[in-house]
């Protein structure tokens, strides 16, 4: 069955080209041109994914996003116009897995569909191999303070539950199964969010930022998700 795309502008011309070139590569796909209207076709047509613009009449991309977020886990790709990270950390602290800036290239979005689709099924296979296990016990991953529930997406430090978004649980995962290796942002782009050439290293820093705040006792002197000075990040169990 092909993927099932919702695309939310307000420009019925960026639509137009977006519709027209996911068509193109297989996926199905639904629009609206509001965000009251896109909150009703993600109940009524369950897409496999949303291309959310922030700028749009009725509700804005953001509170669409917090909304969708209340009963859905889908793959949200925030598209600004605006280069203010501020907008870009906003969006990735409601929620949202990805973020593309106006103008882009027709290239770059369907590569970011593809990455955050492919990331979402590898997912959720996942989650059906831990149902089907004779022993639940096998969901759960500990590091130090640290546990992780794979199967409900859960984390604990020191008992205490930490409420993550999916690309924080899946960065503070990929990382914590490999404690001491260090990664760069290139390299954190490429394994956990599932592109090589389109990243934005600033998403992997917003997305660090805001687990060290949820995990850390003092966010500004992280002892779990370390940084490697000039080089990446890293999961120290040493602590």
């Amino acid at each position: 069955m092909s993927k099932k795309i919702l695309i939310v502008d307000d420009e019925k011309a960026i639509v137009d080209i977006l519709n027209h070139n996911l068509k193109r590569e297989g996926y199905e796909t639904v629009q609206a041109y509001d965000g009251e209207e896109a909150v009703n076709l993600v109940k009524s047509e369950n897409p496999d994914l949303v291309l959310l613009d922030v700028m749009l009449p009725k509700m804005d991309g953001f509170s669409v996003c917090k909304m969708v977020r209340q009963s859905s886990n889908i793959p949200i790709i925030m598209v600004t116009a605006k280069e203010d990270v501020v907008d870009k950390v906003i969006g990735l602290e409601l929620g949202a897995d990805d973020y593309i800036t106006k103008p882009f290239s027709v290239r770059e979005v369907l590569a970011r569909v593809k990455a955050n689709l492919r990331k979402w099924e590898g997912i959720e296979l996942s989650k059906k191999e831990t149902e089907n296990a004779t022993e639940t016990k096998t969901s759960l991953l500990e590091f130090g303070p640290l546990t992780l529930d794979t199967f409900k997406y859960e984390a604990k430090v020191s008992g205490k539950s930490v409420e993550l978004t999916l690309r924080e649980f899946e960065l503070l995962k990929f990382l914590a199964t490999q404690s001491g290796q260090v990664f760069s942002r290139e390299e954190l782009l490429e394994k956990v969010w599932g592109y090589e050439y389109f990243g934005d290293v600033r998403t992997v820093d917003v997305t660090v930022r805001r687990i060290r705040e949820k995990i850390e006792k003092n966010p500004s002197a992280p002892e779990l998700l370390a940084t490697k000075r000039g080089i990446g990040y890293y999961f120290n169990l040493e602590v």
